[in-house]
This record gives C-alpha cells, sequence and structure tokens, in this order.
C-alpha cells in the first residue's frame, strides 16, 4: 500500500505535513451566554494540531444563522476573541486551521430566532428533520424544525454581506483561512435544490439562478480575504434533510466549473453510514475535468480507503471525523498502525471536558 496520506502537500500559502484533515464537527462546548468559543476548545484543538489541516466546526456568521444550542459564532467581538485563543493555541502546537463558516438556513428553530420563523429561500419545512436544543433544565433534546420563511431579495444581500464580515473576523481572530459551508442541507445547498427552492425570481428556477447565491457568498469571501484562503464544502449525493433533488448532480458539476479559480478547494461531505449512496468514479472525473484546485473528500474513509483515492487522483487531501474525536493524535497512530480508541457517543453534544479533551494520546 503506498503512503500518500503522510506525504507533504501545498495548499496555496500552507504547507502540511500530510494530507490527514481534521473534518468539521459540531461539539456544542461554547461559554454561554454568547455562544463563545473558550479554553477548552482551545484545548481540544491544539491537541489534533498535527493534522495537515484542521477545519473547524461550522460556526454561525450571524445570530439568524444559527440552528443549534452553543455552536459557535464569528460575528461578535468576544467570539473574535474566543476564537483568538484556538488559532493561537493551535499554532502554538504547529498546526494550522480553518474556520468553517455556517448560515443553517430552514434547519433551525424559533428558539433561535425570537419566537420567529428560521429564514430560507422558499417556506418549506424540511421534513423528518431535527435540531440539538438544549431546554432550561440543562438538557439537550432533538425537536422538530420550525416552519421556515421565504427570504426577501434585500434579506439575502443581507446575508451574503454577513459571509464577508465573518471572513474578515476569522482572518482578525488568526485563522490560516474559512470554509464555506455549502453542503449537508443548510442554508447554500438549499438554494441549490429544486426540492427546496421553489422561487420564481434570480435565485430561483434555471441551475443558473439557483447558483447565484453560492456565487455571490464565494465572490463576497475572496475579495475580502484572497481566493488563496477559501475552500468550500459541497455534498452532491447527500439527501438527508428532505434534500433528494434529481437535478443536483449537474447543478453541482455546473457550479464546480465556475468554482474553478475561484475557490482554492473544494471540500465533497460524502454519506457515511451503510447502504448510504456512494459516489460514483464518473463524477469524480468529472469534478477533476471542472475543477483545476485542490479536492478533499470525507466521509467513512479509512487508510485503505483513504490511500485508495489519492493514488487513483481523484482527491489530495482526506478528511477523518469521527476517528479524531477519539484519537486527538489520529495521523500518528495511522502512520504507526497502532490501535484507534474508540468513541463515546453520549458525549458528542455539549457538556464539559469529558469525551472533549479527555481522550488520550496512544501511549507507546
Amino acid at each position: 500500500m503506498s503512503r500518500r496520506l503522510f506525504s507533504a502537500y501545498s495548499l496555496n500559502h500552507l504547507s502540511l505535513p500530510n494530507r490527514i484533515v481534521m473534518a468539521p464537527m459540531t461539539r456544542a462546548r461554547t461559554s454561554q451566554p454568547g455562544n463563545v468559543p473558550n479554553a477548552l476548545m482551545a484545548e481540544y484543538y491544539a491537541q489534533r494540531a498535527s493534522a495537515g489541516l484542521i477545519v473547524t466546526e461550522a460556526t454561525q456568521i450571524s445570530p439568524s444563522g444559527q440552528g443549534y444550542s452553543f455552536t459557535p459564532g464569528i460575528h461578535s467581538a468576544e467570539q473574535v476573541n474566543g476564537w483568538r485563543k484556538v488559532t493561537d493555541a493551535v499554532h502554538a502546537a504547529g498546526g494550522r486551521i480553518y474556520l468553517q463558516l455556517w448560515h443553517v438556513g430552514r434547519v433551525s428553530h424559533a428558539i433561535f430566532h425570537d419566537g420567529g420563523q428560521p429564514l430560507a429561500p422558499s417556506a418549506i419545512q424540511p421534513k423528518g428533520t431535527q435540531v440539538w436544543i438544549v431546554g432550561d433544565d440543562g438538557a439537550g433534546r432533538m425537536v422538530d424544525c420550525s416552519m421556515p420563511r421565504e427570504l426577501a431579495v434585500e434579506e439575502i444581500a443581507d446575508i451574503v454581506e454577513d459571509f464577508r464580515i465573518a471572513a474578515r473576523n476569522a482572518m482578525t481572530a488568526g485563522f490560516d483561512g474559512v470554509e464555506i459551508h455549502g453542503a449537508n442541507g443548510y442554508l447554500i445547498d438549499q438554494f441549490l435544490r429544486t426540492t427546496s427552492n421553489l422561487r420564481t425570481d434570480d435565485y430561483g428556477g434555471s441551475a443558473q439562478k439557483r447558483l447565484r447565491f453560492l456565487q455571490e457568498v464565494v465572490t463576497a469571501v475572496t475579495e475580502e480575504i484572497g481566493v488563496e484562503r477559501v475552500g468550500l464544502r459541497l455534498a452532491p449525493f447527500i439527501t438527508f434533510k428532505d434534500m433528494a433533488d434529481p437535478e443536483i448532480i449537474d447543478t453541482m458539476l455546473l457550479a464546480s466549473a465556475w468554482l474553478d479559480g475561484r475557490v482554492s478547494y473544494i471540500h465533497l461531505s460524502e454519506a457515511d453510514w451503510d447502504d448510504a449512496p456512494k459516489i460514483p468514479d464518473d463524477f469524480r472525473v468529472q469534478l477533476r475535468q471542472r475543477f483545476g484546485g485542490t479536492i478533499i473528500v470525507a466521509g467513512g474513509y479509512d487508510e485503505l480507503r483513504a490511500e485508495s483515492i489519492l493514488e487513483a487522483g481523484w482527491a489530495d487531501l482526506v478528511a477523518f471525523g469521527r476517528p479524531f474525536v477519539a484519537n486527538p493524535d489520529l495521523p500518528a497512530r495511522l502512520n504507526q498502525n497502532w490501535p484507534l480508541a474508540a468513541l463515546d457517543p453520549a458525549s458528542l453534544f455539549g457538556g464539559d471536558g469529558k469525551g472533549y479533551v479527555t481522550y488520550p494520546a496512544y501511549a507507546t
């Protein structure tokens, strides 16, 4: 088996010591009130600084972008200062870190909007979709998403500007770059799909019009901080959160051609559950033909699958999610063939340091 996973890689302005990416994972450990990143989060990310690149948990660009309890923001001075603790700790440990910028759109609840409705391309409630909310009793529960309302055109412009400001704030907080979250059923993805976007104005209808919001966000963010510091996450084959769409693959390929030269990488979020849809080889070939930048893949990869896709040339970097939760030293464990620790699912969301910063490095 080849060992490409442990070779160096140049991501524009960053030199990565390996091709292992820590995937974005919601952990809901911010300080309240204000969803402020804290010292515990700094410790967590610094423990995992041996990744070639860390992409943080999804981070809301504005109060209207929140859909889960205790997720961090990047829109207040306190949040920026909190993230600065994280980036300083990661850089001190020799790591590199991007902030994932997020607006959840309709995947939200009225509790996050002062009793009002979440925002969406169209007023369509996602069937079978729930968000994690911590109640007054301190317990977290999964609850159904609230009915959203359709965004006015001027509100769309405001959200584009929120993305721009969030990218600027990320630079102030010391991040090496940002990843725009355009995947997994959240706001940008909602605009892309015919099943969640029924608009008849310039943001809906044809594939070109459904791409407009994504294009405006990418343009605003790259104008602010530079193409070399911006990546984008997409999920062409993921249909959960009521996002099945027969036109989405063609739309994603159209997007990838437009994105060529306009972002530094595309991060493919792939399904990671049993009997999930697999990305066909012909899609990977077409993506490579249309997009000349870096391609990251994520979704249930182990070392063997990672090496295989790197060898095939269909990806340049491979992101690992859950294995990084219980294995802060994951690159070393993979490289040395050390056993992987199992995570505790009960401690994934919320809580204190237990199941967050308490997983030890491998003891030789």
